[in-house]
């Protein structure tokens, strides 16, 4: 077993980080019909601070209307530059390098026994957490780790909208160790540059899939 920093908290459940992926997607009819399902999973949960903060993101989801939540949805991630949960983009934005980084994923997945299906995106981050849930706690949080930039990124970005959303996110990094002095500089440079922006097609790579226990986002 890795040696893990001092002072993190203990390994999240694999329900948090199913749960999480789900909350993380398109609110379509399929997602909301299982909405009380998806709650009393989260009110199912053990006491951490991981679920105080779903259950802040729940407050907000379980209350509104079908419309409501995904009107703010799109607004929240289809129409923030950097509040996309396709992690890679920030490190390589549509650069080539980029469809090498989904293939890697693609075949991280498959080599642990998990191969997608589907048309999402292998960078999508509730397919990540899907394996998080599903993989071993070692593999799930080495896949989080190695995104951690892009991943508070996101946060950073949700929080300055006063998303809801950002809750999910602060759950998702509460489970992870403290940002090491690297990361912190890997966030900096970041927020600071942006992802690239060479357009390069991502088709000899794509489409790669989804986790077979994944709702579909839309």
């Amino acid at each position: 077993m890795p040696r893990l920093r001092q002072g993190r908290a203990p390994a999240p459940s694999p329900t948090v980080y199913k749960v999480i992926s789900l909350l993380l997607q398109y609110p379509d009819e399929r997602l909301l019909g299982a909405r009380d399902e998806i709650l009393a999973a989260v009110a199912g949960l053990p006491p951490s601070r991981q679920k105080e903060s779903i259950e802040r993101f729940c407050a907000y989801w379980a209350a509104g209307s079908p419309i409501e939540l995904a009107q703010s949805y799109v607004e929240v991630f289809d129409l923030q530059k950097r509040a996309g949960l396709y992690l890679t983009f920030y490190g390589h934005g549509d650069k080539r390098q980029r469809g090498m980084a989904l293939l890697r994923l693609k075949k991280l997945y498959r080599a642990a026994g998990f191969p997608l299906e589907g048309r999402e995106l292998s960078d999508y981050l509730p397919v990540m957490l899907e394996f998080a849930a599903l993989a071993s706690p070692e593999q799930g949080e080495t896949l989080l780790l190695e995104h951690r930039s892009a991943i508070e990124l996101v946060r950073m970005s949700l929080r300055d909208q006063e998303s809801p959303y950002a809750h999910l996110l602060d759950a998702v990094c509460a489970g992870l160790p403290e940002l090491s002095a690297a990361e912190r500089a890997g966030v900096t440079e970041l927020v600071r540059e942006g992802p690239p922006t060479e357009q390069v097609g991502l088709e000899p790579f794509a489409p790669p899939e989804v986790m077979p226990s994944t709702a579909p986002r839309r």
